[in-house]
């Protein structure tokens, strides 16, 4: 009989799996960065906000916040490495404009970040009060990136087109919240719990909008826009 742990244990390995291929499915933008060492119409937004996100939740695993969240630190600290790997080659091939841009939005997350830290360490001494305030600005986080898709969804309803919603994509974000939406829920964490909760939902409805409007999109305009649609995600 698997109990309770062993099976939070095994549904957490399997989002941290998903959440790898998700945090490295960008390496072909930033490989063609590279090559023409120009970042063209690419934007730094996701992977700052993917940074945050990052870091918020990396603090909310550790001991002194929300014990026994190995996995949550695990895998939010390889997403802190590659999105600082991301970062890094953007800003050595972007104008000026858009160095000063990611420089106040990495200047304004660090401070912001930071405050967070000593705020709570200082205010909070229980671990219950320490994780309910991370928590709570992790779920506000999570919320938000789960929600970016939802233009992108506007855009397919309104175009009937999924040309710039992969289905690949699309799916792997499903799972991905789905499996921490069940580690969330296992040994009941509400702060994992309603992020993953909104993100599964929202996934299942693109997959749903997926199958709809499928067959109206042209097979030509899907083989040209494709890639660079899943190189923005």
């Amino acid at each position: 009989m698997v109990t309770a742990d062993e099976a939070r244990n095994i549904v957490g390995i399997m989002g941290n799996c998903i959440s790898f291929c998700l945090f490295l499915s960008p390496a072909p933008t930033f490989d063609r960065i590279c090559k023409n060492k120009d970042v063209e119409q690419f934007t730094p937004d996701p992977y700052l906000a993917t940074l945050m996100n990052c870091l918020l939740w990396f603090f909310y695993g550790l001991p002194i916040v929300h014990p026994n969240s190995f996995l949550v630190i695990t895998i939010n600290g390889i997403g802190i490495i590659i999105e600082t790997i991301y970062l890094s080659i953007f800003f050595l091939y972007s104008p000026p404009k858009k160095r000063l841009k990611m420089l106040i939005v990495l200047g304004f997350e660090v401070v912001f970040v930071a405050s967070v830290v000593t705020g709570v360490l200082i205010s909070a001494h229980t671990h219950e009060d320490r994780s309910r305030i991370v928590g709570i600005i992790c779920i506000i986080f999570g919320t938000i990136m789960y929600a970016a898709p939802l233009t992108v969804m506007g855009k397919v309803i309104k175009t009937k087109s999924v040309e710039y919603m992969p289905f690949t994509v699309s799916l792997a974000n499903t799972i991905n919240g789905g499996c921490w939406l069940a580690y969330g829920l296992i040994k009941f964490d509400l702060y994992v719990t309603i992020p993953n909760a909104i993100g599964t939902g929202l996934g299942i409805f693109q997959l749903i909008l997926y199958l709809c409007y499928y067959n109206s999109t042209p097979t030509t305009e899907q083989n040209v826009e494709l890639p660079n649609a899943v190189a923005d995600n």
